[in-house]
This record gives structure tokens, C-alpha cells and sequence, in this order.
């Protein structure tokens, strides 16, 4: 298992930014590659970003490319999003997600791709 605990929603204007951290427990960690993924009202889930589990390869969707920053550290057991420019169309419950790998390299952009899901954190940007 590798539970994951997000963290960092809250309400915010349109222009700011915002840093979600997802934490992981358990040394299988190292060994995963994260996402993270957003729902909204009438939408499905909606990738947002995913890194490798080395962090040297990254994807983010076309609605946050230059605005949004994945990144992890991997001595801590966490995974960041740092949000920047925020939009009121960003608005969502935002989710982390793991898939165990033994490529350094793997990265993935589906939810089905993915084992393990935290509890999710929201991010409200007003207009």
C-alpha cells in the first residue's frame, strides 16, 4: 500500500498561485511514478500532470503547460504541483496518484494507469 495524503486547496484570485503537495508512506515511493489529476462539476477526472520516478520526465495537459510545475522529492516521500497564474477554470478536487515502476523513465497520463489515490484537495479560484 501507499497511501497518499494531499495537502496545500484552498480559495484563491484569479493571477495567484498555489503549491499541493501530496505525501507518500512507504519505501515503494522511489519506485513510483505520480500524477496528479483534477475533478470538476459536470467533468470527469482530468489529468493535470505526471512525473517519473527518477523526475526526469514530465507531462502536463495543454491547460496548464507553462503555468503548472510538477516536481517530487524523493528523500522525503512527496510530490509537489506547484500552480502558478491561476485560472477560476483551475477550480477542482485536486487528487495524487502512484503506479509502481521499475522503469526510471515511465510516466503515465490516464487514471486507469494508475494503483493507488489520496483523498484529494480542493482548489477554489474566484474570478
Amino acid at each position: 500500500q501507499v497511501p497518499l495524503v494531499e495537502s496545500g486547496g484552498g480559495l484563491v484570485p484569479a493571477g495567484d498561485s498555489l503549491r499541493l503537495s501530496c505525501a507518500a508512506s512507504g519505501r515503494t515511493f522511489s519506485r513510483a511514478a505520480m500524477g496528479w489529476f483534477r475533478q470538476t462539476p459536470g467533468k470527469g477526472r482530468e489529468f493535470v500532470a505526471a512525473i517519473s520516478w527518477s523526475g526526469s520526465n514530465t507531462d502536463y495537459s495543454d491547460s496548464v503547460k507553462g503555468r503548472f510545475t510538477i516536481s517530487r522529492d524523493n528523500a522525503k516521500n512527496t510530490v509537489y504541483l506547484q500552480m502558478n497564474s491561476l485560472k477560476p477554470e483551475d477550480t477542482g478536487f485536486y487528487y495524487c496518484a502512484a503506479r509502481q515502476t521499475y522503469t526510471p523513465t515511465y510516466y503515465a497520463t490516464q487514471d486507469d494507469e494508475y494503483d493507488y489515490w489520496g483523498q484529494g484537495t480542493q482548489v477554489t479560484v474566484s474570478s
